[in-house]
């Protein structure tokens, strides 16, 4: 695994609950979570739950550090990992949380942030193509009503249904592998 991707999903909460908030995008109560998968879009890792009146990028050093967390616990290494996210991750606090952490952003720059082409980042196009493997991860997610919208109310219960679906989809996964 030397490649990973980033993103965040928005999801409806029926019940309210904790970190819940209302998302005017949305008309609806809802939660944010921050995903990593790798480029065969199993999920590996995720963010705490946030409420959903706040933006991806709210405390985005502390859910890296979650993210960062959680990997470690599993005994994955992190250090020298490039990491795909779109331009709506594109802020200096996340660049150098990546940096500190010794992980390559491939961050897409956002045009909206009156940057110029001509920046340091570092930018590959070819390894950014992969980034699609974070939405497919995040559709097959939807796959689960539980996880589609939130009827749970506590923030562990909810999580803790993400990691079965992640585990239920590296299942899967290894008995393709097995049978081919």
């Amino acid at each position: 695994m030397s490649c990973t991707q980033l993103d965040g999903s928005q999801t409806r909460c029926r019940m309210g609950g904790e970190s819940t908030g209302y998302q005017s995008r949305k008309s609806a109560k809802t939660s944010n979570i921050i995903f990593l998968c790798d480029n065969r879009g199993q999920m590996i890792s995720m963010g705490n739950p946030r409420s959903g009146n706040h933006h991806d990028l709210y405390e985005i050093e502390d859910v890296m550090g979650e993210i960062i967390e959680i990997l470690s616990e599993a005994e994955i290494s992190h250090k020298g990992l490039f990491l795909n996210a779109d331009s709506g991750f594109d802020i200096e606090n996340l660049r150098q949380k990546l940096e500190m952490e010794e992980i390559m952003g491939n961050i897409k720059t956002n045009p909206r942030n009156g940057k110029t082409g001509n920046n340091d980042y570092y930018f590959d196009e070819k390894l950014y193509k992969s980034r699609f493997k974070i939405e497919q991860a995040n559709a097959w997610l939807d796959g689960f009503k539980s996880l589609l919208i939130r009827f749970e109310t506590l923030d562990i219960t909810w999580k803790n249904l993400h990691f079965l679906a992640f585990s239920l989809r590296l299942i899967k996964k290894l008995k393709v592998q097995t049978t081919s």
